[in-house]
Order: structure tokens, then sequence, then C-alpha cells
């Protein structure tokens, strides 16, 4: 099923212009939706579940107009947002049996089945008896995965799932997201690059509520082959060779020099600064950066 968005414009009452006139059309699997802070990541998400209505523009997921039938799209999604709230005194399993209980299922037999079958999915059986606001950050995101998985869902929305994860749980949640995420569509809300670079297999990079780029992340990679040049320089030369050559990334070395990553069609070759650089491979972090940079050029 594919999940079709057109025209798709949201402005706040403060006037921010959250989304864009907004067009994009998701397949099945593993969809990357990379962006800054601010970037309308969260808006879109929201209006894809039906927890907002937009200005205007149209959203299908197969055969339903989610706009005019809310609650059709609602039997199918699987919604993981930022942030949640859980009850503080109940168990991961009674827990998930209530929330089973409000999606409809009725049978005490059929819920037992799927919570048992939802918590292993998601490694969290061995501690079904523990109160889930006891729960570590990244067990929490996995009881998350748990409670959307209750029914079934064919469109899974989570919305910044691995922020101020530490990289054990980041892990462990990526490899339960990656399992589930096999016979549905998935879209993946993140400004963690690396996220998308493990995880997706399609993407695009939204910012300031509009699409920049829609691709994969290896065809985005591969677009810039031959492009991205690296070159060690002391910390008090930044500034110039920002003035002088498109710096995408500088990142410390241990004796306190910077590694500088620049997107150029050609060697750099004029001026004295232009000294040093080596060719590079390309990385999705510079995909991003050279769309972000592209992108704030046309804003100014």
């Amino acid at each position: 099923m594919q999940l079709i968005i057109q025209n798709l414009t949201k402005t706040y009452k403060n006037g921010v212009k959250a989304i864009d006139n907004l067009d994009l059309e998701i397949g099945a699997g593993m969809f990357g939706l990379l962006g800054p802070n601010g970037a309308g990541k969260s808006s879109l998400m929201r209006t894809i579940a039906t927890l907002q209505s937009p200005d205007s523009g149209t959203i299908t997921f197969g055969d339903i107009n989610v706009l005019e039938d809310k609650m059709e799209l609602r039997k199918l999604l699987g919604y993981l947002p930022q942030t949640f709230g859980v009850y503080p005194k109940m168990s991961a399993e009674d827990l998930l049996d209530y929330f089973a209980t409000l999606k409809g299922i009725g049978s005490k037999t059929d819920r037992a089945k799927i919570v048992k079958e939802v918590l292993e999915i998601t490694n969290l059986y061995d501690v079904r008896k523990k109160y889930v606001a006891g729960y570590s950050g990244g067990m929490k995101q996995r009881f998350g995965i748990a409670q959307l998985l209750l029914n079934s869902p064919k469109l899974i929305i989570v919305d910044e799932p691995t922020a101020g994860l530490d990289p054990a749980e980041r892990n462990r949640f990526l490899n339960v997201l990656r399992e589930v995420g096999t016979n549905c569509t998935v879209i993946f809300s993140t400004h963690i690059v690396d996220d998308v670079k493990e995880l997706c297999n399609k993407m695009a990079i939204l910012n300031g509520g509009r699409i920049l780029k829609h691709t994969t992340p290896q065809e985005a990679t591969k677009e810039i082959e031959g492009q991205i040049w690296t070159k060690v320089i002391e910390r008090d030369d930044l500034e110039s060779h920002e003035a002088s050559f498109n710096v995408l990334s500088s990142n410390y070395n241990p004796d306190n020099t910077l590694n500088i990553r620049v997107h150029s069609l050609n060697k750099p070759n004029e001026g004295a600064m232009a000294e040093g650089f080596i060719s590079a491979p390309p990385q999705l972090d510079d995909v991003y950066f050279i769309a972000l940079k592209a992108d704030q050029a046309v804003e100014a």
C-alpha cells in the first residue's frame, strides 16, 4: 500500500508554516524522513497520524482518504510519538492488555496471545511484570513499539525515536524496528543521519516544511562521488576556510587540529589555502549538509 501526500500545507496560529505545499509518495519498507529540529517533521507525522488537520492538501493510504476517513486509517496505524506518558503503577503486561482492549481486542485469550507476541518481538518479555515507568529510555521506546504492534498495523510512524538513547539502547531499538518493518510501511522521522543510513532503504530530506531531496541513501551518496574533499587545518583557520570553500562539516582530531569536509565539483586549486585537499568517499552526512546549505542559500 502506498502513502500519497499531495499539496499538503499547515500554518499554525503563530504564523509558522510547518508544512509548505508538500508532495511525497512512500511505499512499503523503511522510509527515513531526515531533517533538523524545527524542519516540520513532527507536524507532518502528526498530520499523517490524523492528530491534526492540514489547511489544504490530500493524504491517501491505499484506497483510504486519510483526511476524510480518519478512523479507517487508525485501524491500520501504529504510532510512536516523540514523547509519550505511561501509567506509573502498571506493568508492561497489564498496560499492553489495557491498550489491546482499547484497540477492540475483546477476547481475553486473544489479548494474552498478542501481548505475549509483542513483548517477545521487542525483547521485553522477561521484564513484563515491571512497571513501565521504571524502564530505561530504550526500554520505554521498545514498549512504544510493542503498543503500536497490537493491531498489526500496515502503516507505522515513529517520530525521533532514538533521541537521548545511549548507543547500546539505540542499537537494540533499531534492531527491533528493523524486524517489524519488513511487511509494512514504516516512516522513521529523525535528525540523526546514522539512523537513516543504518535502517532505511528510501529517504527524504525535509526543511522548512518542504522536501529538499527524495532519494535512497545509496543513490544520494553516489551522486556526489568525486565531489568531497578533506583537509586538516588549525582551529584558527576554520573561519577563513569557510569563507573560501563550501565547508560541510568539521571534526576535531586528537591533536586539536580540525578535519574539514568540503563540497566542490573539482579539487580546490586556487590560492594558498587550496593546498592539502585530498579526495574523500562521500557520506550520507555530506548529502544532508549539502541539501541544507543549498536551502539556506535560497532562503537568504
